[in-house]
């Protein structure tokens, strides 16, 4: 039993691997990147959609978006993109996560939500009567 979840963990990495190296081809599409990119944010994100403390919808959310939103890259990148993609990951091993440079990124893209919130709630208390 632990050998296959440990084979089913080695594909699922592979598929990933695939799905970045597909997004960073020229032929997938611009929405298919941005699909993979906000997938890859959610997933790595310290800050979730549903905070894990909620009993069992703070799991949920992960277990569903990150799973869903590999699945429908999959299926909306262009075929031979994908299957070039997968057999380059299948002659590589994966190093590793997004590095320093991802993390910023990420973290960037929260604080500029953040402060978009915080705007708004704002302009919304002035224009209270």
């Amino acid at each position: 039993m632990l050998e296959r979840w440990k084979s089913r963990a080695r594909l699922l990495k592979r598929e990933a691997y695939a799905v970045y190296l597909a997004a960073k081809d020229p032929r997938t599409p611009w929405y298919v990147k941005a699909l993979i990119f906000l997938v890859a944010a959610h997933t790595f994100s310290p800050i979730d959609l549903i905070p894990d403390f909620i009993p069992i919808l703070g799991y949920l959310d992960d277990l569903i978006i990150t799973p869903g939103g590999l699945w429908l890259a999959v299926k909306l990148i262009p075929p031979e993109v994908l299957e070039e993609a997968r057999r380059e990951a299948a002659g590589k091993s994966w190093e590793g996560g997004a590095g320093y440079a991802g993390a910023a990124v990420i973290l960037l893209l929260w604080v500029l939500i953040l402060a978009g919130l915080i705007k708004f709630i704002f302009e919304m208390e002035r224009r209270s009567p």
